[in-house]
This record gives C-alpha cells, sequence and structure tokens, in this order.
C-alpha cells in the first residue's frame, strides 16, 4: 500500500481553498450542498451544561441538558449533529493550528504540560488545547455575540461523544488531538473521552486529580493508535472541563470536533481562504473588524 500512496503529498492550501461553503453568514456541515471542494476544517469544542429538573422527565432532561452544552463556549446551537470517527485526514485542515493560528502557537510561548512515551520512537510532547478551543469559540463566536456558527439546521459532522446523569456528582469532558510529523502519511487522530465522577461529597481538588491521571490515559491511546497505523506524531494538544451537578439537577459533558465548511465573509476581502494560513487568530479578528468576544 505505502507504494501505491508515496507520491500523495498533503498540501494544505489547496484543502482550505477548498473548505468554503455555500453561505456568506454562517458556517456549514462538511458535505453539504454546494460547497467549494473536497477540503474540510476541523474545530474543537468541550462543554459542560446543567438543567434544574423542574416539570421535566428523563427524556426531556437529556435534551435540555444536551442542548445547553452546544450552545456554551464555542456556538454550535440549533444544528443536526452526526456522529463521525475521529480523523483529520489529507483533505481536512484544523482550526487554530494549520489556519488562523492561535496566538500562542503561533509566538512559540506555548510549552509542554508533559511528555507522552510511545511504545517505538521517542516521546510526544503534549499541550494544553486550551489555544484551540479558544479559536474555535473565536469563529464561532458565542449564544450572545454570534460570529460564524453552523447555520441553524444545518447537518453537521462531528467526532463527538457525550454524557448525561442526575446529580449529586460532577460530569466530565476530554478531548485530544495527535498532530502527525508527516501530514501526508495519514490521519491526525481525534479522541473523545466523557463520563462522571464522585458523588455529593467530592471536591473539585479530586476531580482535577482524577482528570489529569484521565488525561494521560487519553494521550496513552493515541500513542497506541499510533503504533497500530504505523504513523508518527509530532505533538499532541489534550484537555478537558467538568462541572458540579447538584442534587436536583442533570448534567451533560459534551466533547466533539465539528467539520465545517467556511462561511464566506469569515474570508478578509481581497485574500483566499488559505491566506488565513498566514495570520493568527487575532490578525484574523482583525482583519475582519471583529469586536472582541466579551
Amino acid at each position: 500500500m505505502k507504494d501505491l500512496i508515496k507520491d500523495v503529498r498533503y498540501n494544505p492550501a489547496d484543502v482550505i481553498n477548498q473548505a468554503v461553503g455555500s453561505s456568506k453568514e454562517f458556517c456549514m456541515g462538511y458535505l453539504n450542498p454546494s460547497w467549494s471542494g473536497l477540503g474540510y476544517i476541523s474545530t474543537m469544542k468541550l462543554s459542560v451544561g446543567a438543567v434544574d429538573v423542574t416539570n421535566l422527565d428523563e427524556v426531556t432532561e437529556i435534551i435540555v441538558s444536551y442542548d445547553r452544552c452546544e450552545k456554551n463556549d464555542a456556538y454550535i446551537g440549533q444544528i443536526n449533529m452526526l456522529t463521525a470517527s475521529s480523523f483529520c485526514g489529507l483533505n481536512g485542515a484544523l482550526w487554530g493550528l494549520d489556519l488562523a493560528v492561535a496566538d500562542d502557537i503561533a509566538n512559540g510561548k506555548h510549552q509542554p504540560m508533559y511528555w507522552q512515551s510511545q511504545p517505538e520512537g521517542a516521546a510526544i510532547p503534549v499541550y494544553n488545547c486550551q489555544p484551540l478551543l479558544d479559536a474555535a469559540e473565536r469563529l464561532f463566536g458565542r449564544v450572545q455575540q454570534r460570529r460564524f456558527p453552523p447555520m441553524p439546521g444545518a447537518h453537521v459532522v462531528c467526532a463527538n461523544k457525550s454524557v448525561t446523569a442526575a446529580g449529586p456528582l460532577w460530569v466530565w469532558s476530554s478531548i485530544g488531538i495527535a498532530i502527525l510529523k508527516d501530514r501526508s502519511s495519514g490521519a491526525c487522530l481525534f479522541v473523545e473521552d466523557a463520563n462522571t465522577f464522585g458523588n455529593k461529597d467530592t471536591t473539585e481538588a479530586e476531580v482535577v486529580d482524577f482528570l489529569d491521571k484521565t488525561q494521560r490515559k487519553v494521550t496513552n491511546s493515541m500513542a497506541l493508535c499510533g503504533q497500530d497505523q504505523q504513523v508518527e506524531y509530532e505533538k499532541i494538544y489534550v484537555g478537558y472541563k467538568y462541572k458540579r451537578i447538584e442534587a436536583g439537577q442533570v448534567g451533560c459533558a459534551l466533547t466533539c470536533a465539528p467539520y465545517i465548511l467556511l462561511a464566506q465573509n469569515a474570508i478578509p476581502a481581497g485574500q483566499t481562504a488559505a491566506g488565513l494560513m498566514n495570520l493568527t487568530i487575532s490578525e484574523w479578528e482583525a482583519a475582519l473588524g471583529l469586536d472582541p468576544l466579551e
């Protein structure tokens, strides 16, 4: 197989130029009608939410708490979320890393949290994924300050997992992406994890300790998947969010990676979509004259 694909080269500029949707105002889901080509943009989102159990049943509790996760942080509310597996490959680019680069990543100030060992090869530096989560929030905006969110009602393919549970306990979600050393050799890997922890007596410090250990299990799973696929990862971005769910509440934790097509108005005038490769997320905001998120 390697002989058959050895001449295939990843070209991020071509990918990004082919990842523009049919709407000026909204991002669209990958494979939605009238898109510009074969490319897509991967984004990253972690959210937690809770709903008071008042005049709701078991099904509607789940619906409302999940919808609150979708609208919290980076706004992807009112979409038809379609579940996919977890890769960003030869026809994909990552918002905040490949284009509209997160400032801390672009200026080299983003330092590893730890190093993940591999069954073979050098250890992989592991970074906090917060700059990538922040970049997605700055693309889509927030529920009260929307920028270029997915079109309401659009069908949006997402790598995703979630958990919904009644309190008292904690809900949490985690996401990671492993970036290939050679982007032409395969696909970058998303891993999503979500679950509950503890009870009414569990402290926040205990939750953080548990999730720090869980996060290392997430990155270890990435190293094992890389071994299985015979690919080499250059770096990993990972992180988690959590929330205490009180008695009388139902909580939800969502981890997802929406695969989208860019809104046409998200591209500064006079530039191609690939021009965003040369901009940081702050420079992109300035080029569009966007008001800062509150």
